[in-house]
Formats: structure tokens, C-alpha cells, sequence
């Protein structure tokens, strides 16, 4: 699912360079649940940027999918996130001022898939996610556990290989963010593989694996009995 060997990157931005990554290998095979977890600066956020071709690296190599997507332009980049990764981040990044359904056939009308289709989809994500019956709602007509919700319904509605969520549930309450971990849970349950960034070591109890960086470099990598929702 994904490859990456000797992956660095490395900031410049007028004084010391500073190494964001040195020389990381990871491999996440189809249908895990990875936390990937770290303080502040270890450079999680970044292996998420690059895993998810948001941001570029240095050197190394990456293979999604059995593809080698290391030196992809920018469009072939964006075609490829947008058909295999579907993205959920900790600020929702929703268009306010479109309606719910609106937001999640957004990565659909980028497909070029038909507004029918789009629609059919669309609902049916919401409704895979407890929201079917808040389609014509506006964003800031809903709670942020509903957003979150909407984002799942986003990301996972063009069926991508790989779920990546950056920070999920660090908006959230308790209870919401028990809510959000089940439908990961159920997601990759169904076969998604998800990975996530996560500061929380109790979020983090519901996966079946994590990696620990620090400084720039993988410290720790182990599975470990999942929690269950």
C-alpha cells in the first residue's frame, strides 16, 4: 500500500537548515490502522504532508500502490490524491457556504463524475456517516462533531485506498471523539486502510499500530491490541 525508503526533508528558510526528516522508512500494508504520534516538531506532520503528496521531499523514494510517486508534477500529484487518498483534517476545511451535500461531492465535481452520480454518492456517505438527514444544512448550522462527520463523508466518497487524518478528533469533546474513532474503526473494518496523526495516546489506543517519531527519525514502531469501540 505504502512504500517509502530514505525518505528527508529538509526546511531552508534563512538560517540553519533545519532536517524535518532523516532518512525515514515505512512501510503500511493495505488494511491497517497506523496512528503515526510524536511532540511537537518531530516531524509527524510533515511524513503526513508527504504521505498524503501535499508537500515535497529532498530525497528518498515513495511507492503508493505499487506506483513510484516521488517526482509526480503538480496535476499528476492532484489526480492521484484525488482518486486514492481521501483527507480529514482537525479544522473540518469545509466550504462554508456551500450546503453539507454540496461539501461532499466537492472531490467528485474535481473527478469530472456526473452531478446524478455526484448526488447518489454524496448521500449515501452522509448517510454512512449518521448525517443523511442533514444534507441542506450549512456548515455553520451543525456541531463540530457534525463537521467532522461531513469531512469522513467527503473523504472517504471517491472510495480511496487510504483514509489520512491529520489531528482528527483535537477539536472535539470526549464523547464526539469516540464517535469519530468508531467510524474509523468501522472503515477500516470494511477494508480502508487509515492513517492518523494523533498527539492523544488515548485516541491513539484505537488503532493496531504505532509509530513514534522524534526529531526526524521513526524511535518506536509496534502493533498493539486495539481498543473497540
Amino acid at each position: 500500500m505504502i512504500e517509502i525508503k530514505d525518505i528527508t526533508k529538509i526546511y531552508r528558510t534563512g538560517g540553519e537548515p533545519l532536517v524535518a526528516l532523516d532518512k525515514i522508512s515505512l512501510s503500511i500494508q493495505e488494511g491497517e490502522f497506523t496512528a503515526i504520534m510524536g511532540p511537537s516538531g518531530s516531524g509527524k506532520s510533515t511524513m503526513m504532508n508527504i504521505l498524503g503528496l501535499l508537500d515535497r521531499f529532498d530525497s528518498g523514494t515513495y511507492y503508493l500502490n505499487g506506483k513510484d510517486v516521488s517526482h509526480l508534477s503538480d496535476n499528476e500529484g492532484a489526480h492521484v490524491r484525488n482518486k486514492e487518498i481521501g483527507f480529514v483534517f482537525q479544522s473540518f476545511n469545509l466550504m462554508p457556504r456551500m450546503t453539507i451535500l454540496e461539501n461532499v461531492e466537492l472531490p467528485m465535481v474535481y473527478a469530472n463524475v456526473p452531478k446524478k452520480e455526484r448526488n447518489e454518492r454524496a448521500v449515501k456517505a452522509l448517510e454512512r456517516v449518521g448525517l443523511g438527514n442533514r444534507v441542506k444544512h450549512r456548515p455553520n448550522e451543525i456541531s463540530g462533531g457534525q463537521k467532522q462527520r461531513v469531512a469522513i463523508a467527503r473523504a472517504i466518497v471517491n472510495t480511496p485506498s487510504v483514509l489520512m487524518a491529520d489531528e482528527p478528533t483535537g477539536n472535539l469533546d470526549s464523547k464526539t471523539t469516540l464517535d469519530i474513532m468508531r467510524i474509523f474503526q468501522e472503515l477500516n473494518a470494511e477494508g480502508t486502510t487509515v492513517v492518523m496523526v494523533t498527539h492523544e495516546p488515548e485516541v491513539a489506543e484505537y488503532t493496531k499500530r504505532v509509530v513514534l517519531f522524534k526529531d526526524g527519525v521513526i524511535r518506536d514502531d509496534y502493533p498493539q491490541q486495539q481498543k473497540i469501540l
